[in-house]
């Protein structure tokens, strides 16, 4: 037989039902929490995703990396090639980084690439969304040369070797010294004593490592490196320079097209003395 009275088996039940409401309540909390995290989670997942159509234009991939819409669709965001980077410069793009989620890319102005000869990054590449064979040389030889993560670009502005100010420093650090990047001296106009030394970058040599971006001495990089579908146009297969060597091929390989311009048949004099053009230009 039970000892305890019946105020006492009150209070009890109270307690034990005081408990289940703490203990209810903490669950109630527990999962509240839970949905917020998810919720922030998810948002910052789905804004990644819409900021990735902002910024994709911009991303810089490793070497031997496809177009980005070739890239994208053949990448599974393994990681191999970023646990083979000797130096940490690739990284995976997370939620807030405003890149496809998972892929690898680079900052040059944090750690840029240092050109390692054997370029451990591309043969790992399980699906060949890093093509090897776009950095190998006329040997099969794997040529960190060849590659064409992106092109850097002087914004003449706030590069201080077009104020006037000798520096070189984008130029001694380029790994394809007096190649890639010249120096070049032009007369200064204003003082008519000093001398220009301004960086020229040959995009025909550039492979888009970053260490001028990184070695830049300006506030914000007054060399940077973009994709190359971003800073270089095309000129088409219709202009020839008439003294490159690629010249004859790009003809063979051009399209038949001839555009035709419609000619007045009235003389430029009655053009121009017509009423109703002479009204035209009077409004």
């Amino acid at each position: 037989m039970s000892n305890i009275n019946p105020q006492e088996r009150k209070e009890k039940k109270m307690s034990t039902s005081g408990n289940q409401t703490t203990n209810e309540r903490r669950k109630f909390f527990l999962t509240i929490a839970r949905a917020a995290g998810l919720a922030v989670l998810g948002g910052l997942t789905w804004s990644a995703f819409v900021d990735e159509v902002k910024a994709s234009s911009l991303i810089l991939r490793p070497p031997g990396a496809l177009k980005e819409d070739d890239f994208l669709a053949t990448c599974i965001k393994c990681g191999l090639c970023v646990e083979a980077c000797p130096f940490d410069t690739l990284k995976l793009a997370k939620p807030g980084d405003n890149k496809p989620l998972g892929t690898p890319f680079f900052e040059p102005r944090d750690i840029p690439c240092y050109m390692c000869i054997d370029i451990p990054c591309v043969p790992v590449c399980p699906t060949d969304a890093l093509d090897i064979l776009s950095v190998q040389n006329k040997e099969k030889k794997l040529d960190i040369n060849k590659a064409q993560m992106g092109v850097a670009v002087v914004d003449d502005n706030s590069c201080i070797a077009f104020w006037g100010i000798q520096c070189d420093a984008c130029y001694r650090a380029c790994p394809l010294l007096g190649k890639a990047i010249t120096v070049e001296y032009t007369k200064n106009e204003r003082t008519g004593k000093h001398a220009f030394l301004k960086p020229i970058v040959h995009a025909d040599v550039c492979t888009g490592c970053g260490l001028c971006e990184k070695a830049c001495v300006t506030e914000k990089a007054a060399i940077f490196v973009l994709p190359r579908e971003v800073a270089l146009g095309r000129a088409g297969d219709y202009y020839i320079k008439g003294w490159d060597k690629g010249d004859e091929e790009r003809l063979e390989h051009a399209t038949s097209k001839t555009t035709k311009t419609e000619l007045s048949k009235d003389s430029a004099v009655n053009s121009l003395n017509s009423s109703s053009d002479m009204e035209d230009l009077l409004k």
